[in-house]
């Protein structure tokens, strides 16, 4: 973590993560194309819901877990272990209390918000099926993520991972059983779909405390030693607290653009939604690499080796950007082998190759900047990363009431998502460039 060439480091710490985090885009694959069997209007109700999903994913694992994470390596890079696993004690604090907010800010503001963003009808009603479930248990997966973070926080990139591949599969196959009705099963609809998310975080978070309050981890949860200070939940707020608006601009830029394109029909954002999956699959790829270099970066800060820490940002932003540029290149030129997974109506697949020929070239930006936004938590600076995301929603809010104003052609929309992209990608690195990092 300290020594030793960073690429090779680095590699061995992100590939078991990348492949976990593919598994876990998977998920969302595989429930796109059971919810697509189950019909449009529910196709569209996850279009429209699905962000606030992820939002609580990006929450937990990404912005306040990089916060636990971070704070756990800088603790034990500096050689503080009791501070260690205090700082791992209040992150548990933290998560059932987060999980209980955000859920009753969904059971009573969710109705407003859909019908905000064009839900109507049959489609509202399906919104509805699938959020009544997961959120009001939404404390499993913020329990859940934040365990995990809290074990890759010591550096153990193989529990982590191990875990998240096992929500995946638990979470594709009680979904589809409980939605589409299968084994003897009732058909759920909807709320099957929910209702295995919920089911497989819940044993997740199990499994992960009675992993952790074994005395022989590295960082443990004991019985004992439960006495809570604002020091140390400051430890874990002041990165965690201030990257929490990071996913949230990220989500409220999708749902923006999905307000813009709902105007244009329910195909659109039907076809808008599976072209938009793909966003939420690099977003794994790029958090693969990102929560490798994050501890690296930690250790190396809390160590005071700034030079290092810098050398694990920029080798980790380059090895992302490649891999999910690939990636959005290939569904540019080849839009059908994504969005005919999906549907097979020619007005959605119209639309969802609208998005992917215009979005897919900028994807190279969208993994430097999102793994980047990792490094800088592991050093414990966020605000630049985080006026890069107020950036991109900036640039969509006016690009899409000026598209609108102007009634501009549809594939102009698409290509406002991509220029979001570069902007937020090329701002984050130059903020990277520019902070001080270190004491």
């Amino acid at each position: 973590m300290l020594h030793g060439p960073v690429l090779p480091v680095l590699s061995r710490l992100a590939l078991p993560n990348i492949l976990a985090m593919v598994a876990a885009a998977a998920t969302g694959i595989a429930e796109t194309m059971y919810v697509g069997l189950l019909g449009r209007d529910e196709l569209a109700a996850m279009a429209l819901v699905f962000p606030l999903t992820m939002l609580m994913q990006t929450f937990s694992a990404g912005a306040m877990g990089g916060g636990v994470s971070s704070s756990i390596a800088r603790a034990l890079g500096g050689g503080h272990l009791d501070a260690a696993q205090g700082l791992a004690r209040h992150a548990v604090v933290i998560a059932l209390a987060a999980g209980m907010i955000f859920a009753l800010l969904f059971v009573g503001f969710g109705d407003p918000l859909y019908r905000l963003l064009g839900a109507r009808g049959e489609v509202l009603a399906q919104a509805h099926r699938y959020a009544n479930v997961l959120f009001p248990c939404i404390v499993t997966v913020w329990l859940g993520n934040t365990l995990i973070s809290v074990i890759r926080g010591t550096g153990n990139m193989h529990v982590p991972s191990a875990t998240i591949l096992v929500v995946s599969v638990l979470q594709i196959a009680l979904g589809a059983v409980l939605s589409m009705g299968l084994l003897g099963v009732p058909k759920l609809g909807m709320a099957g779909v929910a209702l295995g998310q919920v089911l497989a975080y819940g044993a997740a978070a199990v499994w992960l405390l009675v992993y952790l309050t074994d005395p022989r981890r590295r960082v443990s949860l004991s019985r004992s030693g439960w006495q809570l200070t604002w020091l140390r939940f400051r430890e874990i707020l002041r990165v965690g607290g201030l990257a929490l608006l990071s996913p949230l601009q990220m989500v409220v830029t999708v749902l923006v653009m999905t307000g813009f394109i709902a105007r244009l029909g329910v195909d659109a954002l039907a076809g808008y939604g599976i072209g938009a999956r793909l966003e939420f699959l690099a977003i794994p790829i790029a958090f693969g690499v990102g929560v490798a270099s994050l501890p690296m970066v930690g250790m190396a800060i809390g160590k005071g080796n700034v030079a290092r820490a810098r050398e694990v940002a920029w080798v980790g932003g380059a090895l992302s950007a490649g891999i999910v540029g690939a990636i959005g290149l290939i569904v540019a030129i080849w839009p059908a082998l994504w969005s005919a997974m999906f549907t097979s109506k020619a007005e959605v697949l119209h639309y969802a190759a609208l998005y992917l020929r215009n979005a897919g070239p900028m994807y190279v930006f969208f993994g430097l900047g999102l793994t980047l936004y990792f490094a800088s938590q592991g050093a414990g600076k966020v605000l630049g990363p985080v006026l890069a995301g107020t950036l991109r929603l900036v640039v969509i809010c006016i690009g899409g009431w000026l598209l609108t104003a102007m009634n501009a052609p549809e594939g102009w929309y698409f290509a406002l998502v991509g220029v979001g992209m570069a902007a937020h990608g090329l701002a984050t690195a130059a903020s990277v460039k520019a902070t001080r990092w270190g004491t």
